[in-house]
């Protein structure tokens, strides 16, 4: 009676389950897109097909098929398969996944596939009681996930995985699976007589952004409020009331765009940086982590070759906490496009990073005496600050001294570039340190101050 029960149960979950859960593909060939993973004579699909598979985690972004493919995997294999939440299961609940499996395993000979949706869910203790059971392989581990594996997945059990990157579908997909729904008269909407007008079509593939599940739902509530059995692209605008974003503040999206940003300013395109700009901005992105990343570029990219450019990204951060949003978003705009034509140096960069190098390389010797500061009798007459020349009693008020540890002697860090305001910088370094260089070979000839 349990499994009557059971198969009842399924078939009216079937009947009331959204449109893209019941044209959810059943098998690889119904499967569309993904060529490269599932495609005839790929590597993923003989491992299925011959039922010889491997732990995987299914990495990619929303409605791109994840589920459905290891859905699939589990159809097509003669293993036990075992679906875990990520959100409720326990660490009790995999110990007794795990040990079931062994028994089967020793029982029967029968290999158990356990699924897990939305892997990064799991918590590290979670994750290290799967670990035994994959390395030894006890179970064949399945997980899904929209995060990056790399900072999700704890690495012992990630190196005991093949990781399958799936893309966003391309539009030709996605007018397949809408298409394919519309005419299916068992799962899809086909006993309806539906007509999706051409520009309609086209305007829900690309409000989908690659998003399947997206691209299903949003047909099925415009069917309903299609008028005569007619799909016109204002329905589906309606429908969809906003376009499917792949933008996570806290996942890989969010840090594939700032650093699309980024190196849009560094490659003087003040284009791209706007469209960059706006794809976070219209997302939710915060706009005081924006600015602040500009602020960054200023410093890095840009540097003294304009000196206002640090300016102007400061005060763009103190305009968006002072006015908010949206109003904030043009202040953005013009600090990010001020930032891209602005002439570029990473000078400064690189002389920090330098002088890094040799404070961790190199042994920290103490300050020179001249350089420290005296503020006691005592120190004055340990010789603390003893020879020190005051800069400003020079006519031209530019210190003759060496500043530097003398393990360090001559050691140079910036060298400013030939372009915007660092240029003038270059040929002012120039100068001083050919006056530093002479008065080094006096000292050293026994002439000038002792």
């Amino acid at each position: 009676m349990e499994g009557l029960f059971e198969v009842h149960r399924r078939e009216q979950l079937r009947q009331v389950a959204p449109l893209a859960e019941r044209m959810r593909p059943r098998s690889l060939d119904e499967f569309v897109g993904q060529e490269h993973l599932v495609g005839p004579g790929s590597l993923l699909r003989t491992m299925i097909e011959q039922d010889r598979l491997v732990s995987l985690i299914l990495w990619g972004p929303p409605g791109c098929g994840k589920t459905t493919l290891a859905r699939i995997i589990a159809e097509q294999t003669r293993a036990w398969v075992v679906s875990l939440s990520a959100v409720s299961a326990t660490v009790a609940d995999v110990r007794r996944a795990v040990q079931e499996a062994s028994e089967r395993l020793a029982r029967h000979g029968q290999r158990t596939i356990v699924f897990i949706d939305e892997i990064h869910r799991f918590n590290r203790a979670q994750q290290d009681g799967l670990l035994p059971a994959v390395e030894d392989g006890t179970i064949v581990l399945i997980g899904a996930t929209t995060e990056n594996p790399s900072f999700e997945v704890n690495a012992p059990l990630l190196s005991r995985c093949r990781v399958v990157v799936l893309e966003p579908l391309s539009d030709e997909a996605i007018r397949a699976l809408v298409e394919r729904a519309l005419a299916d008269c068992e799962r899809g909407l086909g006993g309806l007589n539906l007509r999706l007008e051409p520009a309609a079509l086209e305007l829900l593939v690309n409000l989908a952004n690659g998003d399947a599940r997206m691209a299903l739902n949003t047909l099925e509530l415009a069917a309903a409020g299609a008028r005569k059995g007619i799909i016109t692209p204002d329905i589906v605008r309606r429908a969809a009331m906003r376009r499917a974003s792949v933008y996570d503040r806290a996942g890989d999206a969010h840090y594939d765009a700032i650093s699309a940003l980024h190196k849009s300013i560094r490659g003087s395109d003040p284009d791209a940086a706007l469209y960059w700009l706006a794809r976070m901005l219209e997302n939710g992105e915060d706009p005081l982590y924006i600015a602040r990343r500009l602020v960054r570029a200023a410093s890095e990219d840009i540097g003294l070759a304009d000196p206002q450019a640090l300016v102007v990204a400061v005060a763009a951060q103190q305009a968006v906490h002072f006015v908010g949003m949206p109003e904030g978003a043009l202040v953005l705009a013009e600090a990010a496009v001020y930032l891209a034509l602005a002439p570029k140096s990473n000078a400064v960069y690189r002389a920090y990073e330098a002088a890094c190098r040799d404070v961790a390389e190199t042994r920290n010797d103490p300050v020179p005496l001249h350089l420290r500061n005296a503020p006691t009798k005592l120190l004055r007459e340990l010789g603390w600050g003893a020879g020190y020349q005051y800069p400003h009693d020079e006519p031209d008020a530019i210190g003759r001294q060496e500043y530097l540890p003398p393990r360090l002697r001559g050691r140079r860090y910036y060298e400013p570039t030939e372009r915007g305001w660092e240029s003038r910088l270059r040929e002012r370094l120039a100068a001083i340190r050919a006056r530093r260089e002479a008065e080094s070979q006096r000292f050293g000839s026994g002439e000038g101050q002792q």
